[in-house]
């Protein structure tokens, strides 16, 4: 079934990373949710109002908010498939983010809402009647739900969507929402107890935490999370690949929205080669990123001596000593510069994230290991921080 609609409302299907049919996943999953979200809360709704339960109103004032979300979620892809524009030149496929913002904070305070119902049951009791009209429609919201959800998932891991994926959990959700209702119009007819308030407290707070688990992933790629390990990889064993550069340092991975990367990194090669030539190269490198990967690439040219035998000893005990402070550090760009009574080692060190001893302590303790190899030994040290991942410092 799920196939089905792909291939009968998403045309070129295949072609994911070009933003028009990412576009058509995003309308075809919102559509799909607004018909059978409406359709469920009308429902519940109507259900829940004749036989006097909070509960399944409850329910199904939560498949309302799905639906409103589902629009909301239309309306996003509708605008951050828009080409760059004048005032926009990265484009505007972030507004998929923001509208999953949206879509968060609506869900939590249609929770609030419903705890407010719900406790004004628990506080007023009232008979809630038994029939089986109302069973077979939380028994069919739980069948289509389930599809929802699996549907959501399937377009949200094939387009790398977060807003799909938070309905994908939204709607599982409700499955678990729809069984707690289930299970207390059962308690109530067998035992007599009325827990139809309860059990819409309970349905409430299983929105709240949709909420925040919406808000939580959503969030992550607003405030600037770290780009995706793979990804990563791929860029950096790209780059290596390449004859003529000898190593990539300082790699900035930035999300300006779903698939659409803008990077920097800076490149080592060897200083003796003509500077035409590895000019030539790295525009060549960018050109196939853009072509191959769709990453807006920016490289630094950095040239390193090879072929002198001192400097080369020197830049070997220094990243030895390096790692001998810390085996998570990584070292790059490595100078010296002669005096008559020290030489000076110039060098950039990079630390991981969220590295626990700062940067003068490491300094020093940088600084004092060289000391032991010579006195006339000085460092200067650049402290880097790792923006990507620790991926090229493990394979060094």
């Amino acid at each position: 079934m799920i196939n089905f609609i792909i291939k009968k409302f998403i045309k070129d299907y295949e072609n994911i990373n070009d933003q028009k049919v990412r576009e058509s996943y995003g309308i075809t999953a919102s559509v799909t949710g607004i018909i059978a979200n409406f359709l469920l809360s009308a429902g519940k709704i109507v259900t829940g109002i004749l036989f006097n339960s909070i509960s399944v109103t409850a329910d199904g004032i939560n498949n309302l908010s799905d639906g409103a979300s589902s629009v909301i979620t239309l309306i996003g892809f509708k605008i951050s498939g828009k080409p760059a524009d004048h005032d926009h030149p990265f484009g505007h496929a972030r507004m998929e983010y923001l509208t999953g913002l949206v879509l968060g904070i609506a869900v939590i305070l249609a929770g609030i809402e419903l705890i407010k119902s719900s406790f004004g049951k628990i506080m007023n009791p009232s008979k809630t009647i038994f029939s089986t009209e109302m069973i077979m429609v939380l028994v069919l919201s739980v069948l289509i739900k389930l599809w929802l959800s699996l549907f959501y998932k399937k377009l949200g891991d094939r387009i790398s969507s977060a807003t799909l994926k938070a309905s994908s959990t939204d709607s599982r959700n409700d499955v678990i929402s729809t069984l707690v209702v289930l299970l207390s119009l059962f308690i109530t007819e067998i035992t007599g107890f009325e827990v139809d308030g309860y059990a819409g407290v309970l349905v409430a707070l299983f929105i709240l935490y949709s909420g925040y688990d919406i808000l939580r992933d959503i969030l992550n790629p607003l405030l600037g999370e770290m780009p995706d390990e793979k990804l990563v990889e791929a860029i950096e064993n790209k780059l290596i690949s390449y004859e003529g550069i000898i190593n990539i340092h300082d790699l900035v991975v930035h999300n300006y929205g779903p698939n659409r990367y803008f990077a920097t990194v800076h490149a080592e090669v060897d200083a003796k080669e003509n500077i035409l030539r590895s000019h030539d190269l790295i525009d060549n490198i960018e050109r196939d990123f853009a072509r191959e990967m769709d990453i807006n690439l920016v490289i630094h040219l950095d040239p390193i001596i090879t072929d002198d035998e001192e400097i080369n000893e020197l830049r070997s005990m220094t990243e030895e000593k390096v790692k001998s402070v810390d085996e998570r550090l990584s070292m790059h760009d490595f100078r010296v510069v002669k005096g008559e009574t020290h030489t000076n080692l110039i060098f950039d060190v990079v630390v991981p994230v969220g590295y626990e001893i700062k940067s003068s302590e490491l300094v020093n303790l940088i600084e004092k290991e060289i000391k032991k190899e010579d006195e006339r030994y000085f460092a200067v040290v650049t402290i880097d921080k790792n923006y990507v991942s620790t991926y090229m410092n493990d394979i060094k």
